[in-house]
C-alpha cells in the first residue's frame, strides 16, 4: 500500500501520526493560496482529510480553497480535488480490496432530450451522463449544464466552461458518479468543477429610485440556511429528505443538493435496525453508543465551544475531517481529531 510519506518525500512529507502541518509544509501551503485567513481548525481538518484521503496536497491532487461568506462576515476554507484526484482515490480502493472497477461510455444530451455518445455541436450539452461499474454494481449520475456552468455577471460562460463545455460537464457527472460509487472515501470533498459556480462574482447593488409600494429588487437577503449543516445533525433519513425539498426550493446549487443526498445515504447505511417482534416480546438489537464515545464528544464540543465556534460549523468540520457525522465514528477517531486540534 502506498501513502503519503512515499509519494512526497523529503521535509514535505505527510506522515500518518502528523498532528499538523510543519513550518516547511505551511510555507509551502501558503503559496498555493492559504493564507493568513485560514483557522488553525481548517488546516488541521485539511490534514486529516489528506491522511484520510491519502491525496497529496503538494502533487496539487487537491487543495483548501477559501471563499468569502457573508454569514460568517469570513473567509471559509473549503477542501477540494480535480476530478484526477477522484480518480486516483477509486483505483486505491479498488487496488486495496481487488475489488473490480470500471465505467461504461460517457453520454451527453441534447435540449431535445436525446442522448448522444459523442458531442460534436457547438452549442453546450444539456447535460451528462456516467456511470461507474464497481464490484459489478452500476453507480450512473446525470449532471445539468445549467446547474453547474459558471458565467460572468452577463450570463457568458467563462473559463473551461467556453473553451470545453462538454469536458466540463461530463467531468461533474464522473465526480458524482464516483461519490455514489464511493461515498465513504470522497466524502467531504468536491471537484474544482462541480465547484465552480461558488467561484462567480456577486451580482453589484446598482443604485434608483424605489417608489413607496414597491419592492428593493436588490435589497439585501438575509442570512442564508446551511442546509449542509442542517442535514448533518438531522435526527433520521426522513428529516434530511425534508431539509432536501426546503434546498431545492430555496434554488441552491447542484454541489448542496448533491451533498444533502449523501448525507441521507449515510444516514440510511447507518440507521439502527428495527426492534424485532417475537410473540409480542420486543427484542432490541441495537448498539449503543459507549460511554467513551459520548466522553469524546463531550470533550470536542467543549473544546471548540472554548475556541468561539459554534456548534453546527463544529460538527461541520468534523464531518469534514473524518468523512462521517460524529455519531457515527468511533470514539478513537474522534479523540485523534481532538489531539491534531489541541495541537494545533
Amino acid at each position: 500500500m502506498t501513502d503519503l510519506a512515499t509519494t512526497t518525500g523529503g521535509s514535505l512529507a505527510i506522515q500518518p501520526d502528523q498532528a499538523m502541518w510543519s513550518p516547511e509544509q505551511r510555507a509551502v501551503l501558503a503559496q498555493s493560496g492559504i493564507d493568513n485567513d485560514v483557522t488553525n481548525a481548517e488546516l488541521a481538518s485539511f490534514l486529516h482529510l489528506c491522511q484520510r484521503t491519502q491525496l497529496d496536497p503538494f502533487s496539487r491532487q487537491i487543495y483548501l480553497i477559501g471563499r468569502w461568506d457573508r454569514k460568517q462576515n469570513r473567509k471559509v476554507f473549503t477542501p477540494q480535488t480535480g476530478i484526477d484526484g477522484y480518480r486516483v482515490v477509486a483505483h486505491r480502493v479498488v487496488t486495496q480490496t481487488g475489488q473490480a472497477f470500471g465505467y461504461e461510455d460517457t453520454i451527453w444530451c441534447d435540449q431535445s432530450g436525446q442522448w448522444n455518445d459523442v458531442w460534436l455541436s457547438d452549442q453546450p450539452p444539456a447535460a451528462a451522463k456516467v456511470t461507474v461499474l464497481r464490484n459489478g454494481q452500476r453507480f450512473s449520475a446525470v449532471a445539468l449544464f445549467q446547474e453547474y456552468v459558471q458565467t460572468n455577471r452577463d450570463g457568458a460562460r467563462t473559463g473551461m466552461w467556453a473553451k470545453m463545455a462538454a469536458n466540463q460537464i461530463a467531468k461533474c457527472a464522473e465526480a458524482l458518479a464516483l461519490r455514489k460509487a464511493f461515498p465513504h472515501d470522497l466524502a467531504g470533498v468536491y471537484t474544482a468543477e462541480e465547484m465552480a459556480q461558488a467561484d462567480q462574482p456577486q451580482e453589484e447593488r446598482h443604485l434608483r429610485s424605489v417608489r413607496q409600494d414597491e419592492p428593493d429588487p436588490w435589497a439585501t437577503a438575509g442570512p442564508q440556511r446551511d442546509f449542509l449543516a442542517e442535514a448533518e445533525t438531522a435526527a433520521d433519513v426522513d428529516a434530511v429528505r425534508q431539509i432536501w425539498r426546503e434546498a431545492k426550493q430555496a434554488g441552491m446549487p447542484a454541489p448542496v443538493l448533491n451533498g444533502i443526498v449523501e448525507i441521507s445515504k449515510l444516514k440510511a447505511a447507518n440507521r439502527e435496525p428495527e426492534p424485532e417482534v417475537v410473540e409480542g416480546v420486543v427484542v432490541e438489537d441495537v448498539e449503543l453508543p459507549t460511554d467513551d464515545h459520548a466522553a469524546a464528544v463531550s470533550a470536542y464540543r467543549a473544546f471548540t465551544a472554548e475556541h468561539g465556534i459554534t456548534e453546527t460549523d463544529a460538527d461541520q468540520q468534523a464531518y469534514t475531517a473524518l468523512g462521517a457525522p460524529l455519531a457515527d465514528v468511533s470514539a478513537k477517531a474522534i479523540w485523534d481529531l481532538l489531539s491534531q486540534l489541541t495541537a494545533a
